[in-house]
């Protein structure tokens, strides 16, 4: 029987992840394919339920990934799984799923994925080094992995700034991150409340600054005013990889003048990707693989 994992998300057929999966599946000798699973937007909690218990009563199923309904799987499902990681629990979303010796597992790999992520361009002591801060625009699910990693970090930054137009998403950052920010001023701000160009403007030598937004993928756009000097040797982290990437490309056209360090989301998607497959069956994942799954890939950009 092939054995078989699950994509659950909005518009699945569309993703470069499924044609970059067969290939994956033949180097790690998976003998695995992936199924899309689609659920609209604003479905009910009935859809979610349904959804884990198909996958969990397939046989051929080994757990699947979670995108954009991560909150809602873990809402409307949180009883139907049998354990969950520590990040899932604390947040509230789901993106891995692996069913095993009859049990459901879930976890929230994005904190994971963006350490290692960041990991490629950070040196281990880069915040105690150079002093940088963080500038974090947008306080959704991947801010708050971003901000619960680095609060965790040996070199915590001293400080960590989040920008969100939403008060519900700041307040929830905060709840999840303070905790583990014992070295770190915290600083969540809503964005109609501040200058955002004076704000980028004030930042340290070597900060790190994210768009953390989805601008520039889901719709057009930038959080970043035109004009505004990034940091001097900044890391400057576009989580997109595709789109109109407004962002990435005002990071660039500043790239030589302030010696920054400019990076998309290509590396984020590798990694999101094979943590949970990792996750799901149970493969080793070193270093050496995921550069080998990530060259594979390449031609689908």
């Amino acid at each position: 029987m092939t054995s078989r994992m699950r994509f659950v998300g909005v518009n699945t057929a569309t993703s470069s992840i499924m044609t970059i999966f067969p290939d994956w599946s033949r180097l790690l000798g998976l003998g695995a394919e992936l199924v899309g699973l689609d659920i609209p937007l604003g479905a009910g909690p009935g859809a979610y339920r349904d959804a884990l218990t198909s996958m969990r009563e397939d046989p051929a199923c080994a757990g699947a990934l979670v995108t954009t309904h991560k909150i809602s799987m873990f809402e409307a499902a949180r009883d139907l799984f049998d354990d969950v990681d520590e990040f899932a629990a604390e947040v509230g979303e789901v993106s891995s799923i692996a069913f095993r010796h009859g049990r459901t597992l879930g976890a929230a790999k994005d904190p994971i994925t963006a350490g290692l992520a960041l990991e490629e361009v950070l040196a281990h002591d880069h915040f105690g080094q150079g002093g940088g801060h963080v500038l974090c625009l947008g306080a959704g699910g991947a801010g708050i992995a971003i901000g619960w990693y680095l609060a965790r970090r040996p070199d915590a930054p001293a400080s960590m700034t989040f920008l969100d137009t939403a008060p519900n998403r700041l307040a929830h950052l905060r709840e999840v991150v303070d905790p583990h920010a014992a070295w770190t001023d915290l600083h969540t701000v809503a964005t109609a409340d501040t200058d955002v160009a004076a704000l980028v403007e004030t930042l340290p030598r070597g900060s790190l600054v994210i768009n953390a937004t989805g601008l520039g993928k889901d719709r057009p756009g930038t959080p970043l005013p035109d004009g505004v000097a990034l940091p001097r040797q900044g890391v400057i982290w576009e989580l997109n990889y595709r789109g109109t990437l407004e962002f990435l490309g005002q990071a660039r056209a500043q790239a030589e003048e302030q010696d920054l360090t400019v990076v998309d989301g290509w590396r984020y998607f590798i990694h999101g990707w094979t943590q949970v497959i990792a996750e799901v069956f149970k493969v080793p994942m070193g270093p050496e693989v995921v550069q080998s799954l990530s060259q594979a890939a390449q031609d689908t950009r």
